[in-house]
């Protein structure tokens, strides 16, 4: 009972004091809240600092996927493009030597009753005194230019 007696008969300085205590406790509570209001809106904003951080890296991620795989793609079109060269190159080259086959095969010239070398010349290379490269062309079926036999087929050169 001495306590309750004691609370009863406080003074007005007592009171002062704890009205002043009652005061500094609140301001430093209110403080607290504050700082920690401040300290959850630090540690949102920096929340949302690193998730924009992460959007951009998995952009960049993604960017830098989407730049690999379409280098592979070129790279893959550059390979076809290069094989189709090539066998276009192949079949220029095959349909060239056919037509110089077909060119060597349509110079051949059949001799007829009559002709001569430079008969010959004239009518397939346009001038009489072209008979020698026929016959230098034919030196291993001809042995004599005035000597043509009906029949014999002549290498005519270009």
């Amino acid at each position: 009972m001495a306590k309750k007696e004691q609370k009863k008969k406080k003074g007005l300085l007592d009171k002062a004091i704890d009205a002043v205590t009652t005061r500094d406790e609140k301001a430093a509570v209110e403080e607290a809240e504050e700082e920690a209001a401040a300290a959850s809106a630090r540690a949102v904003h920096e929340a949302s600092k690193r998730q924009v951080a992460e959007s951009k890296a998995e952009r960049a991620e993604e960017k830098a996927k989407a730049a690999e795989k379409a280098a592979a793609e070129a790279q893959a079109k550059l390979a076809r493009l290069e094989s189709e060269k090539r066998l276009a190159e192949i079949r220029e080259k095959t349909k060239r030597r056919a037509e110089e086959r077909a060119a060597a095969k349509a110079r051949v010239y059949v001799v007829k009753s009559g002709d001569s070398l430079s008969k010959i010349a004239k009518e397939v290379l346009g001038d009489a005194s072209r008979w020698p490269e026929i016959f230098e062309a034919n030196k291993d079926k001809i042995k004599d230019p005035n000597l043509i036999y009906p029949g014999q087929e002549l290498r005519i050169p270009s």
